[in-house]
């Protein structure tokens, strides 16, 4: 992909039971308004000690964690998923969305992103076992790319000769890379 057609990089990080940030879906989707492509890189747990750990002041170090394309493409669609059901009440103020959910909202009630985007998995780049793949934003979520390390390209608008590159790594025998770029 062209290089000169990235718009600013994002990093998605691990979710936990009460910290779900999503400030990077607003930073894909604006990149996408610009017809930008967005390079996410995929959160990396090494040397975590847990929060039972850090107050009795044990060094005991959670087992590492490499975040997977199919995870970070799974919590974006949760993210659409969650804006399409999003209300915008008038009522009480505790239960109303602020601006930058309402925008994010904005933005997939316009389908700027869908489960249809077009997106680009990355695993263990410039090693002899890489492996980069095209697809859905659906799809991507329910492939597994091996081993890490992982990272993930929420394309923008498309150049026919990023196309045409992009149609060297589309393996998808139900559906056509031409009807998917359509």
């Amino acid at each position: 992909l062209q290089l000169y057609n990235y718009g600013e990089t994002v990093s998605l990080c691990y979710w936990t039971d009460g910290w779900r940030p999503k400030s990077y879906f607003l930073k894909i989707c604006e990149n996408r308004v610009r017809g930008l492509h967005t390079l996410c890189l995929l959160d990396i747990k090494v040397k975590e000690r847990s929060v039972q750990n850090l107050i009795k002041g044990r060094n005991v170090y959670e087992k590492p964690r490499f975040m997977s394309v199919s995870e970070a493409c799974g919590q974006l669609l949760e993210i659409v998923e969650e804006l399409s059901r999003l209300k915008v009440v008038d009522s009480d103020e505790d239960d109303k969305p602020d601006a930058e959910e309402l925008r994010m909202k904005q933005f997939v009630d316009d389908k700027l992103i869908t489960e249809e985007t077009i997106c680009v998995g990355m695993a263990r780049v410039g090693r002899d076992d890489q492996l980069i793949v095209v697809d859905t934003l659906r799809n991507l979520a329910e492939r597994d790319m091996g081993a890490p390390l992982h990272s993930l390209i929420v394309t923008g608008k498309l150049h026919p000769l990023e196309i045409d590159f992009l149609r060297l790594f589309y393996h998808n025998d139900n559906r056509s890379f031409d009807d998917l770029v359509k």
